[in-house]
């Protein structure tokens, strides 16, 4: 079984961004998006990302954002992915020449595979993140019915919402996802992450990869 990759999103402090890269993630993600309790400025995002090490992707977080203000990020932070959790469009996610993902926001009643087929083909497109559908964008701590996910859906897909150390093993078994994306469920507090949830989390993905029993 191949193994799936971990993103911790919503990194805001030296101390987890250090733990998170200790425990095995694969990717660090930044939020843009200023309501979010997750926000980092421009000048914050810099210092962390300089700090992460090789191997390790730097991930940018924008929701609706200008091109504008992305670019102007762009300019002063190290980002190896672009993370989109708007409305935006193909042509928007492929226009600053940087590899991205496009987060969909699943319910009942949602057609995954038209969505999908909108981003398939456009230039720089890594995978689509598959979140729940709640009020705001992200970090909303809840799941959605995995069932809903298309056995045909032929993206890389990046399993998001309401995972956490107690669920992501079962999450992973599931969906056998290319990667998984937490930041809620590994926080003491909104933007502060916890380092034993972090751990724990890890190794709950490495128990799913393993087809270990728990």
């Amino acid at each position: 079984m191949a193994r799936t990759r971990i993103k911790i999103c919503g990194i805001t402090r030296e101390e987890d961004l250090a733990v998170a890269v200790a425990a095995g993630a694969d990717a660090l993600g930044f939020v843009f998006y200023p309501p979010s309790p997750r926000h980092v400025e421009p000048e914050r995002a810099a210092k962390l990302s300089a700090q992460v090490p090789a191997f390790v992707t730097t991930v940018g977080l924008f929701v609706n954002a200008s091109p504008q203000a992305v670019r102007a990020i762009l300019d002063r932070v190290s980002l190896n992915l672009l993370q989109f959790h708007g409305d935006e469009d193909a042509d928007y996610c492929s226009a600053f020449g940087k590899p991205w993902i496009k987060a969909a926001r699943v319910k009942p009643g949602f057609d995954l595979l038209k969505y999908a087929a909108a981003f398939a083909d456009a230039p720089g497109f890594s995978g689509l993140l598959l979140d729940a559908h709640v009020e705001g964008y992200g970090g909303g701590g809840e799941t959605f019915d995995w069932s809903l996910i298309p056995s045909s859906l032929p993206l890389p897909i990046i399993l998001s919402g309401g995972l956490c150390p107690a669920n992501v093993t079962q999450a992973v078994r599931a969906v056998r996802p290319w990667a998984v994306d937490v930041s809620s469920g590994v926080e003491s507090a909104k933007g502060i992450k916890d380092a034993l949830r972090i751990t724990e989390f890890v190794a709950g993905v490495r128990d799913a990869d393993a087809g270990s029993t728990l």
